[in-house]
C-alpha cells in the first residue's frame, strides 16, 4: 500500500498536465482585446460627447475643424476601414455638390498602411486604434466614430456606418430626402424602405427619427455565440431571450448614437474575450442586442445600408487580421 505522502505527491503531479489543458477553456485569455489607456481614451471622448449634446441643442450649430456652421440637419458618413477607400471616387460623385448636408470621418487601422484619398475625404481621418475581426475592437472603432461625429457637429442628425467596400446606389439628394423624410410626405415620394415610415411624430408634434439596424432574434447559431464567452457569462445584464444578432453597419439617428456611447452596462459584457473564438462577432451582437433592449419602438429592426450603398465582403470588410 502507498503512503499518504506518496499518493498526494503521485496525484499532484497527474493533475499538471490536465491543468496545461483545461485552463485556456476555463480562464479567460491573459491579454485583454482592449488596453486600458485605450478604454480610459474612448471614455473621456464619450464624455466629452455626452456633455456637449446635454449642453448644447441639437438645432443649434458647433464650430470645429472637421464640421461646418450651417443649419441644415446633415447625414454623418463613418467609414470604418482597415485598407484603402477604392471606391472613392465613386464617393466624390455621390456627394459633389452637397456640402452644406454632410460630413465625413474615417476610422483607419493605425497598424495598416493606407493610402490618403484626398478630395472630400482629405482631413476626415479621426484619431484610430487597432481593429480585429471578431473582437470588441470593432465596436469600439464605431463608438469612437459616433463619439466624434457627436462632438464635432451639432447639425449631425444621422449617423451611417459603412465600410471601404460600399458604393453608393443612389444619388445623395434620394438618400438624405429619402431619410428626412416626413410621414405626411413619405407616401408620396420615394422612400429607402416600404416597411414602415421613416419618422414618427411625438405627443408634441415634432418630427422623431428612427433608426435602421438589421435585428434578429432567430438565428440557429444564436445560442453558440451568447455562450462564447462561457456558460451564465452574459448575465444578468442580458438574458439569452434579449441577445440579438445583426449586421455590423447602420443608420442611426443622434439620439440613439448617445445611447451607444452612454453605454456602460451591456459594454462590459461585450467586451469579455471570447472562449469559443469560433463563435465570437460581438460587432454583429452589441448593437442590435443594446437598441433591441433600449428603445425597440423607435428603431426599425432592418437596415437600409444594402439600400443606400451594396458593400462588397462586407461581411469581412473591416478589420481583418
Amino acid at each position: 500500500m502507498f503512503s499518504t505522502p506518496y499518493v498526494l505527491f503521485f496525484a499532484l503531479l497527474l493533475s499538471v498536465p490536465l491543468i496545461f489543458l483545461l485552463a485556456p477553456k476555463i480562464l479567460p485569455p491573459k491579454h485583454q482585446p482592449i488596453s486600458l489607456p485605450d478604454e480610459l481614451d474612448d471614455l473621456a471622448l464619450f464624455r466629452r460627447a455626452s456633455l456637449a449634446s446635454m449642453n448644447h441643442p441639437q438645432s443649434k450649430s458647433s464650430i470645429s475643424h472637421l464640421g461646418t456652421t450651417n443649419p441644415p440637419p446633415k447625414i454623418a458618413f463613418l467609414f470604418l476601414i482597415n485598407s484603402d477607400l477604392i471606391f472613392a471616387p465613386l464617393w466624390e460623385k455621390f456627394f459633389k455638390g452637397n456640402e452644406k448636408l454632410y460630413n465625413i470621418y474615417i476610422h483607419a487601422d493605425p497598424s495598416i498602411k493606407i493610402t490618403p484619398p484626398g478630395g472630400v475625404f482629405n482631413g476626415r481621418f479621426i484619431a484610430g486604434k487597432k481593429t480585429k475581426r471578431a473582437s470588441p475592437t470593432l465596436i469600439s472603432a464605431a463608438r469612437r466614430l459616433l463619439a466624434t461625429a457627436l462632438l464635432d457637429d451639432q447639425s449631425n442628425t444621422f449617423f451611417a456606418l459603412v465600410s471601404q467596400h460600399c458604393i453608393p446606389l443612389h444619388s445623395f439628394r434620394f438618400v438624405y430626402h429619402s431619410l428626412f423624410a416626413s410621414p405626411h410626405t413619405e407616401s408620396s415620394s420615394k422612400s429607402l424602405s416600404t416597411e414602415s415610415w421613416v419618422t414618427r411624430w411625438n405627443r408634441r408634434g415634432q418630427v422623431r427619427y428612427s433608426s435602421f439596424i438589421e435585428i434578429l432574434g432567430e438565428e440557429p447559431t444564436l445560442q453558440d455565440r451568447y455562450t462564447a464567452r462561457g456558460e451564465n457569462v452574459m448575465m444578468p445584464e442580458v438574458s439569452f431571450d434579449d441577445f440579438r444578432v445583426g449586421s455590423q453597419f447602420f443608420i442611426l439617428t443622434r439620439r440613439h448614437s448617445l445611447l451607444v456611447i452612454r453605454d456602460r452596462r451591456l459594454w462590459r459584457k461585450f467586451r469579455l474575450p471570447c472562449l469559443n473564438k469560433e463563435s465570437c462577432y460581438p460587432e454583429e451582437h452589441y448593437f442590435p442586442t443594446l437598441l433591441s433592449m433600449e428603445d425597440p419602438k423607435e428603431t426599425e429592426k432592418f437596415s437600409v445600408i444594402r439600400n443606400v450603398s451594396v458593400c462588397w465582403r462586407c461581411q469581412r470588410s473591416v478589420g481583418v487580421s
